[in-house]
């Protein structure tokens, strides 16, 4: 069963998608992927075993929520300027078909933490690959090119998210960028809560919660805009040591300007 918080980031997701305008298929993909029994559970089991086994932080159905409305509203900022994805470029797809494989990949792109940490992204590469099939086939009922095109690009997003593999296309990118915006405190809220003796990999919980808020938001000199508000200079280890490494690997990296806003500091510009 969905929880409140998850139903909320849904409706933000739909609306986000009803404000770009379009055909109404990234719409119906969405609520293919939102209503099924199964995307749902791997999800739940993906964070009991993130946090309750390995204490790490969130890494289910709020955090993929999450990435799928970031990487929804940098798309559309980009689509604001001209920019094209690169279905758009290379004359395989629409502007809403690169969405839906963002859609796809967003909602499923950390599903193999179900089965380990390491190689989780290839983990749930593979564990997605038929359940992204089976809601494409509702999707593109009769167009089996655009099936297996959407498909491929959802694939790429989910396997180079973690930044450490090679990525070419620009919807790819942003699922790197879109996972790396989701560090707000509430991610870390319960692996604290449970943590016991002091272990490697705390300092990641410690600058998370100190992280208040990540906006995203037509740039100045760039298309997007990344603000993190912060209690705190701790949260610039999450800044520093995860956000600007996936824009680094990202393809959409020259589209980003990035700032740390530290209370009762001067903003800090990275990008």
């Amino acid at each position: 069963m969905r929880s409140q918080k998850e139903i909320a980031l849904d409706m933000r997701i739909i609306e986000a998608l009803t404000e770009l305008r379009l055909s109404g298929k990234a719409v119906e993909a969405a609520k293919y992927i939102i209503e099924s029994e199964e995307v749902q559970a791997i999800q739940e089991y993906a964070n009991t075993v993130s946090i309750m086994r390995l204490r790490y932080n969130d890494h289910g159905p709020v955090h993929m929520r999450t990435v799928a409305l970031n990487g929804v509203v940098m798309l559309g900022l980009l689509r604001q300027v001209g920019i094209k994805t690169n279905l758009e470029k290379e004359e395989c797809g629409t502007f809403e078909d690169s969405l839906i494989a963002i859609l796809m990949a967003a909602f499923l792109h950390d599903i193999g933490m179900s089965v380990s940490r390491q190689d989780h992204e290839l983990h749930s590469a593979y564990m997605a690959y038929p359940i992204i099939d089976t809601i494409l086939q509702q999707v593109y009922t009769s167009d089996i090119q655009k099936r297996v095109t959407v498909r491929s690009l959802a694939v790429e997003g989910i396997s180079g998210h973690m930044g450490n593999r090679v990525i070419h296309s620009l919807e790819a990118g942003l699922i790197l960028v879109a996972d790396g915006c989701d560090m707000t405190k509430g991610r870390a809220r319960i692996p604290m809560a449970i943590a016991g003796s002091p272990r490697v990999g705390d300092i990641h919980q410690y600058s998370a919660n100190s992280i208040e808020e990540v906006r995203i938001s037509m740039g100045a000199e760039h298309p997007i805009r990344i603000e993190v508000a912060m209690s705190s200079e701790v949260g610039l280890f999450q800044i520093e040591e995860v956000l600007l490494g996936k824009i680094a690997a990202s393809t959409a990296k020259n589209y980003i300007e990035l700032y740390a806003l530290v209370q009762n500091r001067d903003p800090k510009r990275y990008l």
